[in-house]
C-alpha cells in the first residue's frame, strides 16, 4: 500500500478538462444553494426565537417588579401578550416566501451535474460565485441590526430602573405601544428585500420595549374589584314618606380609604362607603339594661353644620354587651387563601399573624379548625381545643402560598368542618381571610351568593377578612359577609387586626341579633325633604320591612350602629325639588295629618340569633328629641357626623361642598373626647392627608 501511495506522489497532476471544471462547479453550487436556503430558515428561525425571548424577559421584568412600577396599564400590558402573537404570525408569513418552511427543512434535491453544468453561462456563474463571497458580511450586518432592535437575553434590563429608563425613549400617547408588528415583518423580511426597518431613506427611530402609561397615579394602581353605585338622592315627603334599609356594621370601607391616604393616593369614590367609616369607631350610646330587647334607639334632632338651613336625624343603636363569663361555646372554622396571589407580605404572613392574635381571646375549650385553598380545598388541621394552642399556632405558621385559587370549593369544605363540630346554642361560624381573588370552580358572585345563604339557614355564619391590594375583591367581601350573616372587615396593618380581633372580638364573633332593619316614616307636615347619608348598597324596599324571610344585617355583642339623615323642614329655602304645579295622587293632605310636633317615626325589625321570626321596636321623633344648636350634641353625636361630612366630602357630595376639610377637622378635633386607643385622633391626620391631596378644600 506505501508502495502505491509513493508512486502516486511522484504521478503529475492533469488539468481538468473544461467539462470537468463544471461538473464541480454545479455540485458546489448545489450544496450552496441548500445550504443557503437552510441558512435563511434558521435566520428566520432565530428571529422568531429573539421575538419570544425578549418578550419573555419583559414579561419577567414587569411580574418582578410589579409593585414598584404600577404603571402598565390594560393597554400596555394586551400589547406585551401580543409580540409573541406577532412573532408567530410572522414566521408563518414567512414560511410563504419562496423558501422552505420549518417542516422541509433540509437540502434541496440536487440536480443532475452534467444537466446543471450544460445551463450555466459564464456571467452567470460569475454572478454566483460573487454571492458566494458577500454572504458572510451580510450574515454580519443581518446579526448587528438584529441585535439593536432585540437586545439578546443577557442584555435585558435586570431592574426596575433600568425599564424605567427604556421606557424614558417611549413614544407619545398615541403612538404604537411596544414592538410594532409591520416592522418586525420587514425586519425579518431583509434577507429578501436587503433592507431593514423602514422604507429606503426614512432614519429609522428608537424602538421602545415599554412604554409606562402617563395619568393619575390612583388610575394606575388601584385595580380592586369595587363594587359601582351612587350616592342616595333627595326624596319629597309628599311622594315617598318612608325610608328602609338593613343596618350595617362592617368597617372595611374605613381601612381601604386609610391605607390609600397614607399611600398619598385619593381612594375610589366608590370604595367609600360612608356608614362603614361612621360605624368604625365605638360610640357610648345607651345599652339596654337585659338581653331580652338587645338593643334601644337613641334619636338626636340637630342643626346641620354645613347647612343652616337643613336639620339633621341621628339614629344611634348599641347592642347588648354580654359579660365574658356568659359568652356561648365557640365552634371556629379559619378558612385561608393560600393561593399564589396571597405571598405578599401584607396578605399571607399578616394572616398569620392575625389569627394568632384570636386565639388570645377565645376560651380553651372553644374549638378551632383550618382549612386551606388553593388549587384545590384541603383540611389542615382537624377541629381541636384552644386549650391545644401550640397545636394550632404550628399549623397556622407551616402555612405557605401557592397556585390558583378554588374558593368555593374552600367554603364548601369549611361548612362541612363546622357542620360535623357544630355547637347547640353556641357560635358556629367560619372566619374567611383572603383578597378575594377566586378563580377556580364557581366563583362568580351569584353562584357564591347561593351558597352561603344555604349554608346560613344551619345556623354557621360566615365572616370576611380582606387583605392585599392591587386585585383586592371588596364586592365578593361585601356579598360574602352581607349574605352569610357575618360582618366584613379589611385588615390592612397589624394594629387593624388587633383592633377587629382582640378589642372587637365579642362584636366580631358573638352575635345578638341578626336580619335588623330600620324604618323611618316622615311627617309631611313638618318635613318637605329627606336625604338618607350612606346605607345604598343596604337599600330595602318598604314592603321587605315586614317580610321575614328577606335578610338583612347582623349585630354583635357591644356593636354601635349610626345613621344619619338631612332633613329639609317645610317652608325651608334649602328646597331641591319644586312642588308640582298640578299636584300629584301620591301626596298626602297634609291638613289631615296629626299637627302633633312629632318629625317622623322611627321602627326596627330584629330576630334573635337563633329564631326565625322577627320582633319590633318603634320610637316616636319630636321635640324631645331635637336640639337647637349643633354644639348642644354629646361628643359621639358630633364625631359621628364629622365622619359623615368626611366620607361625603370624598365622595363629592353636592350637600358638603362649601364644607371644608378643615371644617370638618375642626368638629372632629372639638368632640374628640375620650380617645384611648388613638382612633379619633388617627382620624384627624387622615382629614389632613385627605385636604392636601384632593383638588377641593
Amino acid at each position: 500500500m506505501s508502495d502505491d501511495l509513493d508512486i502516486l506522489k511522484r504521478v503529475s497532476t492533469p488539468e481538468p478538462t473544461s467539462a470537468a471544471r463544471k461538473r464541480a462547479i454545479a455540485h458546489g453550487m448545489d450544496a450552496f444553494d441548500a445550504e443557503k436556503k437552510n441558512q435563511e430558515l434558521t435566520k428566520e428561525f432565530s428571529i422568531w426565537k429573539r421575538l419570544i425571548s425578549g418578550t419573555q424577559s419583559l414579561w419577567r421584568i414587569d411580574m418582578n417588579h410589579s409593585l414598584k412600577l404600577r404603571g402598565m396599564n390594560g393597554a400596555a400590558v394586551a400589547a406585551l401578550l401580543l409580540v409573541p402573537v406577532a412573532g408567530v404570525l410572522t414566521y408563518d408569513y414567512l414560511n410563504k416566501f419562496d423558501g422552505p418552511g420549518i417542516d422541509s427543512v433540509g437540502p434541496t434535491e440536487p440536480t443532475a451535474s452534467g444537466q446543471r453544468a450544460d445551463q450555466l453561462t459564464d456571467r452567470a456563474e460569475e454572478a454566483r460565485l460573487r454571492e458566494f463571497e458577500a454572504t458572510s458580511s451580510e450574515n454580519v450586518k443581518l446579526e448587528a441590526d438584529l441585535q439593536a432592535v432585540v437586545p439578546p437575553k443577557q442584555n435585558a434590563p435586570q431592574s426596575a430602573d433600568a425599564v424605567q429608563e427604556l421606557a424614558s425613549e417611549a413614544p407619545a400617547a398615541d403612538a404604537p405601544v411596544a414592538f410594532r408588528a409591520p416592522q418586525v415583518s420587514q425586519l425579518v423580511a431583509k434577507e429578501k428585500r436587503r433592507a431593514v426597518g423602514l422604507a429606503e431613506g426614512v432614519a429609522k427611530p428608537p424602538m421602545p420595549l415599554l412604554r409606562i402609561p402617563e395619568g393619575p397615579r390612583d388610575q394606575r394602581l388601584n385595580r380592586d374589584r369595587i363594587e359601582n353605585f351612587a350616592s342616595n338622592p333627595i326624596k319629597r315627603v309628599a311622594e315617598e314618606p318612608v325610608s328602609t334599609f338593613s343596618i350595617d356594621v362592617d368597617t372595611a370601607s374605613y381601612s381601604l380609604v386609610r391605607r390609600s391616604l397614607r399611600d398619598g393616593i385619593l381612594p375610589a369614590k366608590d370604595s367609600i362607603r360612608v356608614e362603614e367609616l361612621i360605624n368604625y369607631f365605638d360610640y357610648d350610646w345607651p345599652v339596654p339594661e337585659s338581653r331580652s330587647q338587645p338593643f334601644e334607639p337613641t334619636v338626636t334632632v340637630m342643626p346641620t353644620p354645613w347647612n343652616q338651613d337643613t336639620l339633621l336625624m341621628h339614629v344611634a343603636i348599641k347592642g347588648y354587651d354580654l359579660e365574658p363569663d356568659v359568652r356561648p361555646a365557640s365552634n371556629l372554622v379559619f378558612l385561608v387563601d393560600t393561593s399564589g396571589s396571597m405571598q405578599d407580605a401584607d396578605k399571607l404572613p399578616l394572616v398569620k399573624s392575625s389569627l394568632k392574635l384570636l386565639l388570645n381571646q377565645m376560651g380553651p375549650e372553644d374549638t378551632i379548625s383550618l382549612v386551606t385553598y388553593a388549587g384545590e380545598a384541603g383540611v389542615v388541621l382537624e377541629p381541636v381545643k384552644v386549650s391545644e394552642k401550640a397545636k394550632i399556632i404550628a399549623a397556622i405558621d407551616k402555612l405557605g402560598a401557592g397556585g390558583s385559587t378554588a374558593g368555593s370549593a374552600g367554603l364548601e369544605t369549611a361548612y362541612q368542618l363546622a357542620e360535623e363540630q357544630f355547637v347547640e346554642d353556641g357560635v358556629n361560624r367560619i372566619l374567611l381571610a383572603t383578597d378575594g381573588d377566586f378563580n377556580v370552580g364557581p366563583s362568580d358572585d351569584a353562584s357564591l351568593k347561593r351558597l352561603v345563604e344555604e349554608k346560613r339557614k344551619s345556623g354557621i355564619f360566615l365572616s370576611v377578612l380582606g387583605f392585599g391590594q392591587g386585585n383586592y375583591n371588596d364586592q365578593l367581601m361585601q356579598t360574602l359577609a352581607q349574605n352569610g350573616n357575618g360582618t366584613a372587615a379589611y385588615i390592612d396593618t397589624l394594629a387593624e387586626a388587633e383592633k377587629t380581633l382582640v378589642q372587637e372580638a365579642q362584636s366580631s364573633l358573638f352575635p345578638i341579633a341578626k336580619d335588623v332593619k330600620i324604618q323611618v316614616e316622615f311627617n309631611p307636615s313638618r318635613i318637605s325633604e329627606y336625604r338618607l347619608i350612606g346605607y345604598e348598597t343596604r337599600a330595602l324596599a318598604r314592603e321587605d320591612f315586614n317580610n321575614d324571610r328577606v335578610d338583612a344585617g347582623d349585630i354583635g355583642s357591644g356593636h354601635s350602629v349610626t345613621a344619619v339623615y338631612e332633613l329639609t323642614p317645610v317652608g325651608s329655602p334649602a328646597l331641591s325639588v319644586d312642588a308640582l304645579r298640578y299636584g300629584n295622587e301620591n301626596a298626602s293632605d297634609v291638613s289631615q295629618i296629626d299637627p302633633s310636633d312629632e318629625i317622623g317615626f322611627v321602627k326596627l325589625r330584629y330576630k334573635q340569633p337563633d329564631g326565625d321570626r322577627s320582633e319590633l321596636i318603634s320610637l316616636p321623633v319630636g321635640s324631645s328629641n331635637q336640639i337647637s344648636d349643633f354644639s348642644e350634641a354629646t361628643d359621639d353625636v358630633r364625631f359621628s357626623v364629622a365622619v359623615a361630612a368626611f366620607g361625603q366630602k370624598m365622595r363629592d357630595t353636592d350637600a358638603v361642598a362649601d364644607f371644608s376639610f378643615d371644617e370638618i377637622g375642626g368638629v372632629a378635633s372639638a368632640a374628640r373626647g375620650t380617645d384611648p386607643f388613638g382612633y379619633r385622633s388617627e382620624f384627624l391626620s387622615l382629614v389632613r392627608l385627605a385636604n392636601g391631596l384632593s383638588d377641593t378644600k
